[in-house]
């Protein structure tokens, strides 16, 4: 049997198949459709310091090969998560992780320092995708400073993994990705969705209710692995491909890429046995190319 597991840092994962913040819920919302313990982790649905509404409605629309959603954030802030979520995740015996966001860097604090007391969290993902109101909305990860700065600030409360959560929307991907790895991450994850919009042409109105949101699924797929690919080159930690991920084949070219794990998003929504089905396919690709470990794909690009 192929060997599947990956170190991430001070993670072990029983193989590289985690799902995408947001588009698995907390995990429990799947144990009908499969095993979740089967998965080389899950990434829990944004967790910020207060209680969050989120966007109006309507905050998705389907597009051609993807979606968008403005979903924004919403969830009942960490106090709650920790009182009535985190109790559910104990049954999950592979690696739990939270995504953290917020919209001030002492926000990211709060949550971080909450999360380092649980156990069972093994890690957070840090999404520097978020508005900085205090520097008039601009995204923390689009800039090296900000991004340097609240992953810093994080690092001073938080011992266990620190995985950064990469925005694609700016010049440099790579500069991003080394500001934050100076600043202390023990890994990145990337990409987060690209900013689009869609429009109802009879109505000439914008489908959705912020006019603009994050673009994932198969059309951000090109766009990831390049960028992956990219920053797999440039910096020393371990690298987390997202985008588009459907099949064996979409995740195996984003480790040979450089990634050393991958992430599952959009393709839950449309068959919630992806993840599963993706493990399986690695499996099948590593006994039919006779690769003993899957580790040995990462960086395997020939050129």
């Amino acid at each position: 049997m192929p060997g599947l597991e990956v170190k991430l840092h001070k993670l072990t994962l029983k193989n590289p198949v985690l799902t995408a913040s947001g588009t698995f819920g907390y995990g429990v919302e799947f144990d009908d459709f499969i095993d979740v313990n089967a998965l080389g982790g899950i990434i829990v649905k944004a967790t910020t310091s207060l209680h969050r509404e989120g966007n109006p409605y309507p905050r998705m629309a389907e597009t051609p090969m993807g979606m968008l959603n403005a979903v924004g954030l919403q969830n009942k802030g960490v106090d709650y998560f920790v009182e009535n979520i985190y109790p559910k995740l104990l049954k999950y015996n592979n690696c739990v992780i939270a995504n953290v966001s917020d919209s001030t860097v002492e926000g990211y604090v709060e949550v971080a320092e909450k999360m380092n007391r649980l156990d069972h969290i093994q890690a957070i993902e840090l999404n520097i995708s978020c508005p900085n109101v205090k520097e008039g909305g601009m995204a923390f990860g689009t800039s090296c400073p900000s991004a340097s700065a609240v992953t810093r600030a994080v690092r001073e409360v938080y011992d266990k993994t620190l995985i950064v959560k990469l925005s694609p929307n700016v010049t440099s991907i790579v500069d991003i990705a080394l500001a934050v790895e100076e600043a202390g991450a023990d890994a990145v994850s990337l990409i987060n969705t690209l900013l689009g919009m869609a429009i109802n042409a009879e109505t000439r109105r914008p489908v959705l209710s912020t006019v603009t949101g994050g673009l994932s699924g198969p059309a951000i797929k090109p766009v990831a692995l390049r960028m992956v690919w990219q920053v797999a080159k440039a910096v020393k930690i371990p690298v987390i491909g997202i985008g588009g991920i459907s099949s064996a084949t979409d995740a195996i070219e984003f480790l040979l890429a450089g990634a050393s794990a991958v992430q599952v998003g959009t393709a839950n929504f449309t068959d919630p046995q992806t993840t599963v089905k993706i493990i399986a396919g690695i499996e099948d690709y590593l006994r039919r190319h006779k690769i003993a470990e899957v580790k040995e794909l990462t960086g395997g690009l020939l050129l």
